[in-house]
């Protein structure tokens, strides 16, 4: 990164406030080193260092994409959602941004089976198999079946494997995904505030992972690096 290059990606980033932390009293001891003050009870991020972790992140997400891997981008914070769905959207990526679904990843074979069976009632409902074999009080059942499927499943129906990495926003909220991600080796990169273990990131991302305008910035980044790779 060049100097004027990296100057403006700082002021890109202050100006979403990105170098908001937590309070000193919720920073987790493995954050300490991206810290460089604070504003009142306020910690400010060293966005130095953050811009230097996007630079890497990005070179892992276009390398992915280069090769073709799937990135599960997990984020349900209300707050950030409707971004992280957005952002996926534009590259084809599946998603998670309700409530983790428990199992996603390691007990996969048992969501395949539900992914299944939601495209088999979905199939059979359009091309009208499923009025033709039921009763009407069975297809009540079945229509409640499938809205119940669709909610839970919104995001991955498209998954036909386990994801080659997980996107995600604030480690300590979406500490169940980070965790199955972990025991089944799949790499995270993650935007992560201080109160997060920075050890729960294989490429961490430290900045205020509350703030919209900073979460959209650095998702729009690390997407945009997606489709390049998909690109080359």
């Amino acid at each position: 990164m060049t100097e004027v290059s990296g100057t403006m990606e700082l002021k890109r980033l202050f100006d979403t406030g990105a170098h908001f932390a937590q309070v000193k009293s919720r920073r987790h001891p493995s954050m300490k080193p991206y810290l460089v003050g604070a504003k009142g009870r306020q910690e400010i991020i060293d966005l130095a260092k953050t811009a230097e972790q996007i630079a890497a992140a990005k070179a892992v997400m276009a390398a992915l994409a280069k090769e073709g891997k799937i990135v599960l981008y997990v984020g349900g914070k209300v707050e950030i959602a409707a971004l992280v769905k957005k952002a996926a959207v534009e590259i084809g990526a599946p998603y998670v941004a309700a409530r983790w679904l428990g199992g996603t990843i390691s007990n996969w074979t048992e969501i395949k089976k539900r992914i299944d069976r939601l495209a088999e009632l979905q199939d059979k409902a359009a091309s009208g198999a499923l009025a033709k074999q039921h009763t009407k009080l069975e297809l009540v059942k079945l229509e409640r079946e499938s809205k119940r499927l669709i909610t839970r499943l919104d995001g991955i129906t498209t998954l036909a494997k386990r994801p080659d990495a997980l996107l995600v926003i604030d480690t300590k909220y979406e500490k169940h995904a980070v965790k199955e991600a972990k025991n089944a080796g799949i790499p995270v990169i993650a935007i992560m505030s201080s109160d997060c273990d920075l050890t729960d990131a294989t490429h961490p991302i430290v900045a205020n992972d509350t703030s919209r305008k900073t979460v959209g910035l650095i998702l729009s980044e690390l997407t945009e690096a997606f489709m390049k790779g998909q690109a080359a």
